[in-house]
């Protein structure tokens, strides 16, 4: 087999959370016939506050090889089951969207359907009483989940909070150990090829010279390869998410850790409080066209647990993508490909996400177009539905007064978004596509979570004789009921998990 125009050298120009996942993954994917040179410089800080995950982390930790305890104690790590939205639909309520399932599988049609027919058949109960992961948060317990499928505990998912610092220090210690050669420096210039136009080396401001075939660009908000060299524009949607500005401070803890992530919509925009082993994350996400900063940062030192353990610090973003993170030999990874608001705490998945993509379409030297054609195509899809699933959260809210919110309410939507809203409405459906990050149980509890009630369900549903489904609902929710309050509380199975260091 011809082998000769292998990839055989690759550049990555970026540390952080991006840089380090991408040299890891790599390392690990590879061995040692890639050989992987990352470029960062110590005076460059890092955005490094996305701290809350979703369940896809478990599969970039088994990827490179993380051993779970390992990575809890490293990392200061903490679990999470869901996150809680409070004040979002309107002032004084509250819903919980959790990580695995409403009720559980069974024979027919899925299972929220059996739960609309119930309830339009007179049973009264509510969505939050059918998740395990929901009912456990509120009583502060924690649970892993059971492989057997006759388990309450099958429906249950998981994620983490933790420190992205010690977690991009975590994986460059393992890179480093595997192979991987860290250049402390900074960019001063790009070799390009006349001919072909793809980069050919990094230069630093020292005159090191760094060649490669090919060249991650994990250079943040900055996307010095991608935009800066390759011209990649961007799709800027801050028409559909307005919020353009961030202030975070870390607090002292005062509690027990809550196994779950908090959301507070604000005047301006929302608030996010993340508990993590040693101390708590908080920030406050806002339009600076309705809020200034030193409005945005009284309001988040006015609504802190604990005492601030630092200054806030503030950050600027614009939501969007680019169409095409790869283009030639650079494929952008994390912010330098576009940014979405931890809403929904996709921040840390789409650095995985393209990870995943670039191991799957790895190209040789030439760097084969159809294969960064896929890729583009792909990552926009990963795009587009994240995007729409955080304008839900915008949108639907009645109860809400505020010019921020009033906007949101009343702005055209994507068509995509309209959709899938009036079909949900009509029949109860959701319309998902096989490969959308966030499938029918996110869906339901934020469609319902922000007032969005389905007005029909699906016809198959009434081959099931209403008074053994109605029984069969009602018995999964005393299920859910009896089993929460027998599981640990977090901290007692946080203990128990990250044992004698």
């Amino acid at each position: 087999m011809q082998t000769t125009d292998r990839v055989r050298r690759v550049v990555v120009l970026g540390g952080g959370t991006a840089g380090w996942m991408t040299a890891a993954a790599l390392s690990r994917s590879f061995g040692e016939t890639v050989a992987i040179t990352l470029l960062e410089s110590d005076t460059i800080g890092t955005v490094g506050v996305g701290e809350a995950t979703i369940p896809t982390i478990h599969w970039f930790n088994e990827l490179v090889g993380i051993d779970e305890a390992e990575f809890l104690r490293a990392t200061k790590a903490t679990f999470k089951l869901g996150i809680e939205f409070v004040d979002w639909t309107a002032p004084g309520h509250r819903y919980f969207h959790p990580f695995g399932q409403f009720g559980a599988t069974l024979p027919g049609v899925a299972f929220h359907h059996r739960w609309l027919k119930a309830q339009a058949e007179g049973l009264d109960i509510f969505l939050p009483a059918l998740s395990l992961a929901t009912q456990l948060a509120a009583q502060g317990r924690f649970a892993k989940p059971m492989g057997d499928a006759r388990s309450i505990l099958s429906t249950l998912g998981y994620a983490y909070h933790f420190d992205a610092g010690l977690y991009a220090a975590f994986l460059r210690q393992r890179s480093e150990a595997a192979g991987v050669t860290r250049i402390e420096g900074t960019l001063r210039h790009v070799e390009r090829d006349g001919e072909t136009g793809f980069v050919t080396a990094l230069v630093t401001e020292r005159g090191e010279r760094f060649g490669g075939d090919l060249f991650i660009d994990c250079s943040g908000f900055r996307a010095l390869l991608i935009a800066g060299e390759m011209g990649e524009g961007y799709d800027d949607w801050s028409h559909w998410l307005p919020c353009d500005r961030a202030v975070a401070v870390p607090c002292a803890r005062v509690a027990a850790t809550t196994p779950f992530t908090r959301s507070t919509a604000r005047a301006a925009g929302w608030q996010w409080r993340i508990p993590l082993q040693h101390r708590t994350g908080n920030g406050y996400v806002y339009a600076s066209r309705h809020l200034s900063d030193d409005e945005a940062a009284a309001t988040l030192l006015t609504n802190l647990d604990g005492e601030p353990l630092a200054e806030p610090r503030f950050l600027r973003f614009t939501a969007g993508t680019r169409r095409r993170p790869w283009r030639g030999n650079v494929v952008a990874i994390g912010l330098s490909a576009g940014f979405l608001e931890p809403l929904e705490s996709t921040s840390i998945h789409l650095i995985q996400s393209g990870i995943t993509k670039l191991l799957t379409l790895f190209p040789d030297r030439n760097c084969d177009p159809a294969l960064a054609d896929r890729f583009n195509a792909v990552f926009a899809r990963d795009m587009d539905g994240i995007r729409d699933f955080l304008i839900l959260h915008y949108h639907a809210t009645s109860g809400r007064s505020e010019p921020l919110w009033t906007h949101c309410r009343t702005m055209a939507l994507p068509e995509t978004l309209v959709v899938r809203e009036e079909q949900y409405r009509r029949s109860g459906r959701l319309i998902l596509d096989t490969d959308e990050l966030f499938r029918d149980a996110s869906w339901l509890a934020v469609l319902n979570g922000q007032g969005i009630v389905a007005q029909g369900y699906n016809p198959l549903a009434d081959a099931i004789d209403s008074a053994t489904n109605r029984a069969q609902v009602r018995q999964i929710a005393d299920i859910v009921a009896r089993a929460a309050p027998t599981l640990p509380m977090h901290d007692t199975a946080l203990a128990a998990m990250i044992g004698p260091a």
